[in-house]
């Protein structure tokens, strides 16, 4: 099984450490940044989604256009846009970039953000109850060579076609993520690769068994994994650590500045849930799993971080690629440094790292 990095690729420069400057759409910064990814080694980069930022589908366009081999996963959410509207939209990106499209679907957890894009279903079971017609959708306009009526409870069409249909026979891989029993049903039947945040060891086996046997009874194969987490590097143990704790310092002194965070009670997702579970068992889990930033935000989005040198990053990268993580989505606190930093080294060693795995164990790099 081969490996991938999936990088983040922000509208503008800013983090949990880093103060926004200048306009929330910066095109400079994204043109800087995605040819930073490429030119690192990453095989496809992150466009994120939220009710209030930039649209996805837009800036990953501009993102193509200033790359020539970066792929891109773009963040949607069920519920916005019509499955048949967003099927043809990706359709037509992935023809005109040649197959570098990927979508990443985000249900959502927060009832208070979804509802400023007008989306007032709140039982969090019906919302994945409706992803799940709205990948059933989604699916038949890129694969169905002849008109479909589809009549389910959220998503009704009649006589449905796309003439635009993906540009590669496989389709466009679906990316998925959640943690509840509803995610992990929809995840079974949909997802070509499902996304975990940056858990131990023992939530990823606990997960990655769930998301499979969700598979088996849907009569598919068992979806690839990916896994979420910042790493911080250093030349030596000791300077990653320090780093560490600066970042810890420097997000707790902007947090008045950032806008950053804790959900409000009630508005965790199950994802959210677990990191926080996690946090509650130290600081430091596994080898060099360092908690602490997720606590910090209340885990509102991929916050759990890998501290150590380049070496010792790319080992525990190892582990979790024994416990069947194929992709691995990094992302530092530092969006641009970071990027160009993880090309340096840690990508190269992961690598080298699982190539020599494979050659150990006779498989191929598929």
């Amino acid at each position: 099984m081969s490996i991938e990095f999936i990088g983040f690729i922000s509208n503008n420069n800013s983090s949990e450490t880093v103060v926004r400057e200048g306009p929330v759409l910066n095109p400079t910064h994204i043109e800087t940044v995605a040819k930073a990814h490429e030119n690192a080694g990453f095989d496809r980069a992150l466009l994120a989604f939220h009710s209030t930022s930039p649209d996805a589908l837009q800036v990953a366009q501009h993102v193509l256009n200033v790359t020539s081999r970066l792929n891109v996963l773009i963040a949607q959410r069920p519920g916005f846009t019509a499955p048949t509207l967003l099927a043809r939209q990706f359709a037509v990106l992935d023809q005109f970039s040649r197959g570098r499209v990927a979508l990443h679907v985000i249900t959502g957890g927060n009832a208070t953000e979804l509802r400023q894009d007008g989306n007032t279903l709140d039982d969090k079971d019906e919302r994945y109850a409706r992803t799940s017609e709205f990948l059933d959708i989604l699916k038949l306009e890129w694969t169905s060579d002849k008109p479909f009526t589809y009549k389910g409870k959220y998503y009704q069409v009649e006589n449905a076609f796309s003439q635009v249909k993906p540009y590669r026979p496989e389709g466009i891989r679906v990316y998925f993520g959640g943690a509840s029993d509803a995610a992990i049903d929809v995840a079974g039947k949909h997802a070509d690769t499902f996304a975990l945040w940056g858990e131990s060891y023992a939530q990823v086996r606990d997960v990655t068994s769930r998301v499979h046997n969700a598979a088996v009874r849907q009569g598919r194969p068992t979806p690839r994994f990916s896994l979420s987490v910042r790493p911080i590097i250093a030349p030596t143990e000791k300077q990653a650590w320090e780093k560490a704790e600066e970042i810890l310092a420097r997000a707790t002194a902007l947090q008045d500045r950032t806008g950053y965070r804790k959900p409000a009670d009630g508005h965790a997702t199950a994802g959210a849930r677990r990191l926080l579970a996690l946090a509650d068992q130290g600081s430091r889990i596994d080898k060099r799993l360092w908690t602490e930033i997720a606590k910090f935000t209340g885990a509102n989005s991929n916050t759990t971080a890998l501290v150590g040198t380049p070496e010792q990053v790319a080992e525990v990268f190892g582990d979790y690629y024994d416990l069947g993580i194929s992709h691995l989505l990094i992302r530092g606190f530092d969006p641009l440094i970071d990027a160009i930093e993880y090309g340096r080294e840690l990508i190269p060693l992961t690598r080298e790292l699982v190539a020599r795995r494979q050659a150990v164990r006779g498989e191929a790099a598929e």
